[in-house]
């Protein structure tokens, strides 16, 4: 008995507890409701193929700092969980389904680090975000609503993957994250950023118009691209107006690709020409 074993483990004060549900039968169980209302708690990690999350009215998880959840059906009694977490600090959310949520907010004062993973069923609802003292983001999927309260100005570093055909949908996010100083992106091309001052590092993951994006990085010193997407690019047309970061800051460049074509060659001359104070170029 799943329950029986968790509650013996409660009841002597655990404090960190690795659980990975599956193959429980045709119809999975529900999580134990105990599992969410145990003071000693630091650290959880729940990864529940199928499972659903049902929150019970009295959760209490008071020294809960890390939550790891994965592959679990969640409704709105999640946000109840989060918002009464008062010391969490680090939060995942890998590929669980939200579809039975009419919108995932997480409210939490004390987080610092958040990611989330959504499969591409789960586009059609909304992710509110009101973390204030948030230091590292991680976000992947397609999903169309994304809402940062508010400009997160403590966040320093973001991993943001969004999947091909979602690009035009992630405004709210580019505009809340428009503080950080280091980005690691997977993005093909989109509409208008914001612009990213503090932005000093960059590492880049998809199509070869990035030259777009490096005119909203004006402070940019280290330039990272990976794997560069050249299907139907318009490099020539790209180079005309030169991006500042270029001409005032960039330092460094690596680029980290499978082969060097034609292509990568012109891309490597435009730096070489262009950027005034580059001091480091490696490609490997």
């Amino acid at each position: 008995d799943v329950s029986g074993w968790i509650c013996a483990a409660l009841c002597r004060g655990v404090k960190e507890i690795d659980l990975k549900l599956h193959n429980l039968g045709d119809v999975p169980p529900d999580v134990p409701p105990v599992l969410f209302t145990c003071h000693s708690l630091v650290n959880l990690t729940l990864v529940a193929l199928g499972f659903k999350i049902e929150v019970p009215s009295d959760v209490c998880l008071g020294n809960l700092k890390t939550f790891y959840l994965e592959s679990v059906f969640v409704c709105d009694s999640i946000n109840r969980l989060i918002s009464n977490c008062h010391v969490l600090e680090d939060l995942a959310f890998m590929y669980c389904s939200v579809a039975n949520a009419s919108e995932l907010n997480i409210q939490s004062p004390s987080l610092k680090e958040l990611t989330l993973y959504f499969d591409p069923p789960d586009i059609d609802h909304s992710v509110v975000i009101n973390a204030p003292n948030l230091v590292y983001f991680r976000y992947g999927g397609d999903i169309d609503r994304v809402y940062p309260l508010g400009n997160m100005k403590s966040l320093e570093k973001a991993q943001i993957y969004i999947w091909f055909g979602s690009e035009t949908n992630a405004a709210h996010l580019y505009r809340g994250i428009c503080n950080i100083r280091f980005l690691c992106a997977q993005i093909f091309p989109t509409g208008r950023l914001p612009i990213f001052h503090n932005l000093i590092e960059l590492e880049f993951d998809g199509d070869i118009c990035f030259v777009e994006f490096l005119h909203c990085m004006p402070n940019l010193k280290k330039l990272i691209l990976k794997y560069l997407n050249y299907a139907g690019t318009q490099w020539n047309a790209l180079c005309i107006e030169i991006p500042s970061c270029l001409s005032f800051h960039l330092k460094e460049i690596e680029i980290e690709i499978p082969r060097i074509d034609t292509l990568m060659i012109e891309v490597v001359s435009y730096f070489l020409d262009n950027a005034m104070v580059l001091e480091r170029v490696w490609i490997g």
